[in-house]
């Protein structure tokens, strides 16, 4: 059964379920310093409002006429009911678009019309974090779907990728972009029942799979290939070769995925698999140009394995759940055996391909044909895909694979991995299956069980025996029932209602989740049990082990993932022919790891917070060093992953708003805007939300005639004042970043209007004016700006971000001191990031339940 307080609180995520039944807003408890200034505010605003009103509106609005069936006399601040709420959206609406007054009634001044907008929109807001408000507390929260792959993979001590368990669970909501906000986090009745089915499949594939010998596959012919490729393989090949052609998860899908056609069934049952691959590169020395194939030929051909499963889709296409087993590289010279020791669940097949492959081998062999076609002596066609006499005389780069072998499952000579992380160093024991569940509960749980959870767990196990099953059987669907229990699905918290600060042991699983994504290991569940993680400085002591282990990196890439919004990143993809290498080179993954990179390095060495703003350095691989132009492309390889470069005189990177990943984040794929961008910058990294535009204001296309760049739009758009109040607000925090395409490849011009080659590119003009007046040239400049006028603005936002995913709440009001507070510190020990992370969790905000 679900907790009373884990139904109620989703309530106070939504207005529209506080004010739909009639009722007032109700409003969270604050400190009286923050009430008095809040009464001082709403004093401010009501007499801006209702002196707008009796001007303006009550001759035709009041209780006595209420035209249009629209009554203002009543109307009210602070807002405290469903009418008054769209009310006040209405009114913003009708004075935005200067519906109202009528134009025979007297018209106010561009300055009242700003100021009752401004007076309206402020309470709004108000009334928004009154409803959404906690008070304080951190609502009762399930796991995300991260975390609850990331647990059971800790549980059971591997990877679930390969299961994907939660690939048919609704989509996750999100607070500020953080996963992990108890209020989105809403459990539906889909949910649970997709639940009951991930724990199902999970204990049963990796618990319960038969014990069986090892068996041994050897595949040396009918390697048949579909679709174009049948033929040419058949002719040439008599189906006696598996070739990859090109990279995966293309448009075209000819030779990106190689199969056993012998083997569709896949392997007999879930385990460890041997796999050795005849192999061989072939033409990475082609005389054909390489922009045919858009790939760098100094780097050797990689072949990688992937799971595939004919019953979930064409084996030769894409599919879901499809993680990379492993990698290396393939010979030029001769043919040689690779060896992979993979995971494979029961039913699926290996499939190879081939990742830094060329870019759609259809387009590839066409333009063989046509610019090549003398070279060979009896070509099929000048213009088509043919490419039997390509194989034939030609040289066609690809893999060629000629055998392979496939053994498994391998026995673990201890017992299987699973087996000894849930029942313990010996596997199941029936004479002790009481301990080893109870055991495996705790761990579940992450918390000492009390008296009823070990009722429950001992009852399930003992019925199901009494309906026959085995204690093996008892025992694993023992373990299906804790991992369907609130206990296990939610952070659930033993800490009484009537106690503020979080006792030990959830302490150690907030501190676990925000750091690892990850119940605590041995460590901190003994110095939670202890009740040493109580005394600041043993905490302290726990953060600076748990940040120094390479777990850290669950934090790391989740936080920079929500802070940044990194997540949508391939949401709004750009069109292919223009954006060829996002493709190609895979750029979503490494436009992350940047990100990933400076703040991971910043976090290990505790440098300044301001250097993820500017800083004259970077991490890039050769795929960002080509994307970005640096002098490093020439001499980077593959292998060497991500380095730092130096970017001393180059003013085009350096900080986040030179990454290529924010910059397609902030863009919607086809074109940029400052109005997203400066949204994007005014959120992320100051923490000023913009007001919502109302709903019936034009787009900006209309009545923009003549206008040849974005900016010239905006100018146009925003010559009305009450559109200009929020413009100049958002707009010149998005000006600079026009010198970035779609994708974060540096500009100087806009492409061509309506693509007329006659009609000369506009230029890009990266200057503008803050809101505040300080005024910027160039990017530079600007990046400069944020660095130091804006720069206490930023630390706090970012420490208000840190402490909403550390607690899965929103921060209100009332937090607004404990930031300042830590704000204070931060600045005293040089902006380090380490420092700031530290003094967040080392809070009394993080520790209050």
């Amino acid at each position: 059964m679900i907790p009373s307080r884990m139904r109620i609180a989703p309530l106070w995520g939504s207005l529209a379920l506080a004010v739909s039944v009639g009722l007032p807003v109700s409003i969270a408890p604050t400190s009286i310093i923050t009430r008095s200034v809040m009464a001082a505010e709403q004093v401010d605003r009501s007499t801006v409002v209702v002196d707008f009103l009796n001007t303006y509106c009550l001759q035709c609005h009041d209780s006595g006429s209420a035209e249009g069936e629209r009554e203002f006399e009543s109307f009210a601040l602070p807002i405290a009911s469903q009418s008054h709420w769209i009310v006040a959206d209405e009114i913003i609406d009708q004075i935005t678009l200067k519906e109202m007054p009528p134009l025979d009634a007297d018209q106010p001044s561009d300055d009242e019309r700003i100021a009752v907008i401004e007076a309206l929109r402020a309470a709004l807001q108000d009334a928004r974090e009154q409803v959404q408000s906690s008070g304080a507390r951190t609502v009762l929260r399930r796991l995300s779907h991260r975390e609850y792959e990331n647990t059971l993979a800790v549980l059971f001590d591997r990877r679930v990728d390969t299961l994907g368990l939660t690939a048919d669970f609704p989509k996750e909501n999100t607070v500020h972009h953080m996963d992990n906000v108890g209020e989105a986090l809403v459990t539906s009745g889909f949910l649970l029942d997709q639940y009951f089915h991930a724990a199902d499949r999970l204990v049963e594939t990796r618990l319960a799979r038969p014990s069986i010998p090892p068996q041994s596959w050897h595949f040396t012919d009918n390697f048949v290939q579909y679709e174009e490729l049948t033929g040419a393989h058949k002719s040439f090949f008599k189906f006696e070769y598996l070739c990859l052609y090109e990279q995966p998860n293309t448009d075209t899908r000819q030779g990106g995925y190689g199969h056993v056609e012998d083997f569709l069934e896949g392997v007999p049952v879930s385990g460890l698999y041997d796999i050795e691959v005849h192999a061989q590169a072939m033409h990475r020395d082609t005389h054909y140009d390489p922009k045919i194939f858009r790939i760098d030929f100094s780097e050797p051909f990689q072949i990688a394995v992937v799971p595939g499963d004919v019953t979930k889709g064409h084996i030769h296409y894409p599919q879901s759940i499809e993680p990379i087993l492993g990698q290396s590289t393939v010979p030029d010279d001769q043919p040689e055996w690779l060896k992979f020791r993979v995971w494979l669940e029961a039913g699926q097949t290996p499939r190879f391909i081939f990742p830094n492959g060329p870019y759609e081998s259809r387009a590839s062999v066409i333009e063989v044909n046509k610019r090549y076609n003398q070279e060979f002596k009896d070509p099929k066609s000048a213009n088509g895909v043919s490419r039997t006499h390509i194989l034939r005389e030609g040289k066609l780069p690809h893999i060629k694979i000629g055998e392979i072998k496939i053994h498994g499952p391998i026995a673990e000579p201890d017992g299987s991995t699973e087996e000894l992380a849930v029942f313990g160093p010996k596997g199941f024991q029936p004479a002790q299956a009481s301990e080893q569940l109870l055991a495996f509960g705790e761990r579940a749980f992450r918390r000492p069980l009390e008296q009823l959870d070990r009722d429950r767990i001992e009852t399930i196990y003992q019925k199901r025996i009494a309906q026959d099953a085995t204690p093996r059987q008892a025992a694993l669907d023992t373990v299906k029932m804790m991992l369907c229990s609130p206990s296990f699905l939610y952070l659930s918290e033993v800490t009484p209602e009537e106690e503020d600060r979080l006792r030990p042991h959830d302490l150690a699983a907030r501190l676990s989740y925000t750091l690892w994504t990850a119940p605590p290991d041995e460590t901190l569940f003994a110095s939670a049990s202890s009740g040493a993680l109580n005394d600041p400085a043993e905490l302290r002591r726990q953060i600076e082990r748990m940040l120094a282990d390479e777990r850290s990196q669950h934090f790391v890439q989740g936080f920079v993932d929500s802070w940044l919004n990194l997540r949508d990143i391939g949401n709004l993809p750009p069109p292919r022919p223009d954006n060829i290498a996002y493709y190609a080179e895979n750029l979503p993954e490494a436009m992350k790891r940047e990100a990933y990179e400076l703040f991971s390095h910043l976090l290990d060495q505790d440098g300044p917070v301001t250097d993820l703003i500017d800083c004259d350095y970077t991490f890039v691989d050769k795929k960002l060093a080509k994307l970005y132009q640096l002098p490093e492309r020439e001499t980077m390889r593959l292998a060497d992953g991500f380095q730092r470069v130096s970017l001393t005189g180059n003013r085009q990177r350096g900080g986040v708003l030179g990454m290529a990943g924010v910059l397609t984040v902030s863009a919607n794929g086809v074109d940029t805007s400052p109005v997203t961008r400066g949204v994007w910058v005014s959120e992320n990294l100051l923490g000023i939300e913009p007001p919502t535009p109302p709903d019936v204001v034009p787009e900006i296309e209309a009545d923009v005639s003549g206008s040849k760049t974005i900016r010239e739009k905006l100018a146009k758009h925003s010559q009305d004042a009450t559109c200009a109040v929020c413009h100049r607000k958002i707009d010149p925090f998005g000006y600079a970043l026009e010198r970035f395409d779609p994708i974060g490849r540096w500009r100087n011009q806009y492409a061509k209007p309506n693509g007329k080659s006659k009609s000369p590119a506009p230029k890009v003009d990266p200057s503008g004016q803050l809101p505040s007046g300080e005024t910027y040239q160039d990017f530079a400049e600007f990046k400069t700006l944020l660095a130091t006028a804006r720069r206490d603005h930023f630390v706090e936002n970012l420490i208000d971000k840190l402490m909403i995913y550390s607690t899965g709440r929103p921060t209100e009001r009332s937090d607004r001191f404990a930031i300042e507070e830590i704000s204070e510190h931060v600045q005293a020990n040089g902006f380090g990031l380490k420092t700031m992370v530290l003094e967040v969790l080392l809070s009394e905000h993080f520790r209050r339940r």
